[in-house]
Order: structure tokens, then C-alpha cells, then sequence
């Protein structure tokens, strides 16, 4: 398997189709990345760009956030999945990160934050540090499993496998090409299969 081509065409695809992931802007220091990470989970990624967009708009660090009230953090990411639950972890998030000084920058501290797992660690590990991760979430997952990338059952299980395949270089890039390509071409339902530029997928070609 050619890694490199095989991510370069999906990142081709998903932003010449304009793909969430990689049209949001504005996420640049690490609590940013942190807290959007945070915000998407079961959530699409245009409810939480704009949810994270009220907020940031009054938050603009960890002390800003820990001194708001669970009350207003609701009403800023209302919208997102589980908005209640997750003004809370919020919260608490910014207190524990006030706390520490700063966002952690290894994966076992990471996950030691509210609302914080494996995917959400990873691709803060990835995205704000550059650091070699592979954040799996459901399109990850999803994509890897429906090319035959992989054979698994469980998200946690494909990060294993795509760290076994995938050349080290090129796990920051992984989560955001599969991320983008499963919004856009590998979708959930309805997937673009008569458009797929990989032929060697199992489905490639296939008119629904």
C-alpha cells in the first residue's frame, strides 16, 4: 500500500469538495484544539465549528472558561450533542488546565482530563502539538474498515492496526484525510462509490 498517495488523494478529494474538517479556521493554540476536540464528539462538524465559535468569542484561554458558569457555557454550545453534559466537563476541563499552566502535551496526562479519551487525546496530540497519533473516530473508522484497510470492531482497535500499517510520518495527517474523504465521498449513507478514485476498494465503482 502506497500511504503517502493513498492520504494525499484523500485530502485532494475532501477539500476540493470543501469537507468540514478542512474548512474550519480560526483553532490555532492548543486549549482551542482541546475544547473543539471536546465539543465534536457525536456532534457533526458544522454544529461544532459554530458552537465553538460562540464560545471562543468570550473565552480566549482556560481562565475565562473556568470562571464561566455551567449556565453560560450551556447556552454558548447549545447545539453540540450532549450540550449539558459537556458544559459541565468543560468546566471542569478548565479548571484542572489552569491548574496545570497549561494543555498537557503527552497522551497519559491527557487522558486524565474530564471529557477527554483516546480519540480526543490523539488528535490533540496530532493536530495541536504535531506529535506521531492517529485520532480514530467514527469516519476513521469507518473508511478504514469499508476499504479493507483494516478488519475491526472497535475504534480502539483500528488505531492499533492503521500504527501497525500506517509510516509514522504520516499519522497527523491520517485522522483529517479520513476524516474529510468520509465526509464527502465515504459518507455514512449514500456513500459516493461511483466516485471513488481508489479502484482497489472493495466498493470502488459501485453505483447506489
Amino acid at each position: 500500500m502506497d500511504w503517502e498517495k493513498l492520504v494525499s488523494s484523500m485530502e485532494k478529494e475532501a477539500k476540493e469538495r470543501k469537507a468540514p474538517v478542512f474548512t474550519l479556521k480560526g483553532f490555532v493554540t492548543p486549549f482551542q484544539h482541546l475544547i473543539f476536540a471536546v465539543l465534536s464528539s457525536r456532534t457533526r462538524d458544522e454544529q461544532t465549528a459554530k458552537a465553538a465559535k460562540k464560545l471562543f468569542e468570550k473565552v480566549k484561554g482556560p481562565e475565562d472558561l473556568a470562571s464561566m458558569s455551567v449556565g453560560k457555557i450551556e447556552e454558548l454550545i447549545r447545539g453540540v450533542g450532549f450540550y449539558r453534559v459537556k458544559a459541565k466537563r468543560l468546566k471542569e476541563l478548565a479548571d484542572e488546565v489552569v491548574k496545570a499552566g497549561s494543555v498537557p502535551d503527552t497522551f497519559e496526562e491527557l487522558i486524565k482530563l474530564p471529557g477527554v479519551g483516546r480519540k480526543t487525546a490523539n488528535v490533540v496530540l496530532a493536530h495541536a502539538f504535531g506529535k506521531a497519533a492517529i485520532g480514530v473516530d467514527t469516519h476513521v473508522h469507518r473508511v478504514s474498515n469499508r476499504m479493507g484497510l483494516v478488519k475491526t470492531k472497535k475504534p480502539e482497535e483500528t488505531e492499533e492496526e492503521l500504527k501497525k500499517l500506517v509510516p509514522k510520518e504520516l499519522w497527523v495527517r491520517i485522522n483529517k484525510a479520513m476524516v474529510g474523504f468520509g465526509q464527502t465521498v465515504c459518507k455514512p449513507v449514500k456513500p459516493l462509490c461511483n466516485e471513488c478514485p481508489f479502484t482497489w476498494c472493495p466498493r470502488a465503482g459501485v453505483k447506489l
